[in-house]
């Protein structure tokens, strides 16, 4: 179970924010696992469900590391990034990942959607690209001080 705590810096983190609005320590996020990725995000978005939106770059990026690691995904690379799903892998095999954007009207608790092929990590190579949307999102409502 990843733990996290506020980083000092000079703007305040989405932690802090989260802190903040939940008025103390509590549970940031609940991942989901599903077996077909593709097909429960299209579905939660036809229901409304909003998720991050992640940047062209990290598609680029992405599509680059697989070709030299000669890992070949099941799923259609194009459905994938037309999604927004992260992706994250190593020598034995892949996840996939996406994070609803905060459930509440204030920024506390959001969802995850995972699939897994032969990994049991966390993501942990998606978690800049998270933390840089959840930032994205705190600058629009005016947080990121």
């Amino acid at each position: 179970m990843p733990i996290n705590e506020p980083a000092k810096g000079k703007k305040q983190s989405q932690i802090e924010e989260y802190v903040d609005f939940y008025n103390g320590a509590g549970v940031q996020h609940i991942a989901l696992l599903t077996d077909d990725i593709i097909r429960d995000i299209t579905n939660l978005k036809a229901r409304g469900v909003e998720f991050i939106k992640v940047p062209d770059t990290y598609y680029i990026d992405m599509q680059a590391r697989l070709k030299q690691s000669g890992l070949v995904l099941k799923e259609d690379f194009e459905t994938i990034r037309s999604l927004d799903i992260l992706i994250d892998f190593d020598e034995g095999g892949y996840l996939l990942q996406l994070f609803t954007k905060h459930m509440m009207d204030r920024p506390t608790v959001f969802i995850e959607i995972i699939q897994r092929h032969n990994f049991s990590g966390f993501g942990a190579g998606n978690f800049k690209s998270l933390f840089e949307a959840i930032e994205r999102e705190q600058e629009l409502r005016g947080n990121l001080v």
